[in-house]
């Protein structure tokens, strides 16, 4: 499984991973784009190295603290990457059409899952984790249409697997991740090509523009 993503996990989200301060939900959509992203791979090793530094080397001074996260984030965000060391690609089975860890919450392939209609051709599968602050599920949506415009209560996180959507201005492809907040209010729509199937994960129900869209929202659990 080959991809070449363009759009990243945040610093502040990748941070959080690194620290296992992430709840179950979220850490499955960050680790599944890392399987897909060995630029993120890299971060997520430089953040690991750094925290351990940090431990050993400096005091316990908070301004100390907050002195050496800003130093860290400056050269993440330097042009740096030629200079690191490679990070190995994660083994996956060639015939897989979804990386772990999420294929091993689905319990096999994209073909094996049982989807939920959720009409206008679209469809969803909810993931089962034992993570009950966040909801994780896949959305699989036909080519050309649009998703309803919505805002959030909270933090999304969309990962695409298949196929790729069009969102403010931005195509999103295999291994991108789209990471809004309940600032955003978009309507993402999928490229004419092919179908898209996302991992998509919340906290918190969609806020949707369209009064018929929230009449039915209790009977979609979305």
């Amino acid at each position: 499984m080959t991809v070449s993503a363009r759009h990243h996990v945040s610093d502040d989200l990748l941070l959080e991973y690194a620290a296992g301060s992430l709840s179950e939900g979220w850490s499955l959509a960050v680790a599944t784009h890392l399987a897909y992203c060995p630029d993120c791979r890299k971060r997520l090793s430089m953040m690991e190295a750094a925290g351990g530094a940090l431990l050993e080397d400096i005091k316990t001074d908070e301004a100390d603290v907050d002195d050496a996260w800003a130093t860290m984030l400056g050269r993440l965000d330097s042009d740096d990457t030629e200079d690191r060391e490679p990070v190995a690609a994660v083994p996956a089975d060639a015939k897989a059409d979804v990386p772990e860890p999420l294929r091993s919450y689905l319990g096999g392939a994209l073909s094996d899952v049982r989807w939920k209609r959720l009409g206008v051709g679209a469809h969803q599968y909810l993931v089962p984790t034992g993570d009950t602050a966040v909801t994780a599920r896949l959305l699989r949506v036909p080519a050309g249409s649009p998703l309803p415009e919505h805002s959030h209560g909270g933090r999304e996180l969309t990962l695409v697997l298949t196929g790729s959507f069009v969102s403010e201005g931005e195509t999103y492809a295999p291994g991108d991740l789209e990471e809004e907040d309940d600032e955003t209010l978009h309507q993402p729509v999928v490229t004419p090509d092919a179908e898209c199937i996302c991992l998509t994960v919340t906290d918190a129900p969609l806020r949707f523009s369209s009064r018929l869209m929230r009449i039915v929202q209790p009977f979609l659990g979305i």
